[in-house]
C-alpha cells in the first residue's frame, strides 16, 4: 500500500493557507495555554482563531484475552463518568513513549515489555493542538497501581465487541479510547 497520495493531499496548498499576522497570548495555565490569533485568510481578509496550546499526551492501548482495559473516572469537563485507556499528557520535551509507560504503571499498575505506536490523535485540531501518542502494550505484567495523589480511577477490563459497541452507542466518547477500540477490533492491537 502507498500513502503518496495522502502525502499529496497533505501538502500545504496556498490557497487555503491562512499566515498569523499577530500572536496575542490570553492566559498561561499549568496544562495549557490560549493565544488570540490574528489570520490573514487566502482571500486577503483577516479572520481571528483562538487557539488552545498544549504538550500533548500518551496513552497505551492493552488487549488481554479480547478485553481491553479502560480507566473508569469521572470527567468534570463532561460532569460525568468515562471509560479511557489509560493515558496522561507529557511533561516538556518528553518521550511520549516514556511517558505512555508511566502513565499504565501509575494508573493501572501494568507493566509492558514492549510498546509498539499504533497512532496519532488530535482531538480537536480546529482550535488545539494537543495530540494524543497512543501505544499497543505487549508482553505485559501485572504490580500495583499508583495513581497520582489527586488521581481517583478504576481498572476495568472490557470486552473489546463491547467497547466498540458503545461507542457507537455514544457512551464512550474520548478520541484516544475510540482509536485504539476500533484498532483493537481490526486486530491491529493485541
Amino acid at each position: 500500500m502507498s500513502l503518496d497520495r495522502i502525502r499529496r493531499l497533505l501538502e500545504l496548498d496556498p490557497s487555503l493557507v491562512e499566515t498569523v499576522v499577530r500572536t496575542d497570548p490570553e492566559w498561561n495555565g499549568k496544562i495549557f495555554q490560549v493565544e488570540h490569533l490574528l489570520v490573514r485568510l487566502p482571500d486577503g481578509s483577516e479572520g481571528w482563531r483562538e487557539i488552545v496550546r498544549h504538550n500533548g499526551g500518551a496513552g497505551v492501548c492493552v488487549v488481554r484475552d479480547g478485553c481491553m482495559c479502560l480507566v473508569r473516572q469521572y470527567r468534570v469537563a463532561l460532569e460525568r463518568m468515562t471509560l479511557e485507556i489509560p493515558a496522561g499528557k507529557l511533561d516538556p520535551n518528553e518521550d511520549p513513549a516514556v511517558c505512555a509507560a508511566r502513565e499504565l504503571e501509575e494508573e493501572t499498575g501494568l507493566l509492558a515489555g514492549r510498546l509498539e505506536p499504533l497512532a496519532v490523535s488530535a482531538g480537536a485540531p480546529g482550535f488545539n493542538n494537543e495530540k494524543t501518542r497512543i501505544f499497543v502494550a505487549h508482553d505485559v505484567v501485572q504490580t500495583p497501581a499508583r495513581p497520582d495523589e489527586d488521581e481517583f480511577v478504576d481498572v476495568v477490563w472490557v470486552p473489546v465487541d463491547e467497547v466498540v459497541e458503545a461507542i457507537r452507542a455514544g457512551l464512550i466518547e474520548d478520541a484516544k479510547t475510540v482509536v485504539s477500540a476500533f484498532a483493537a477490533a481490526a486486530g491491529l492491537a493485541g
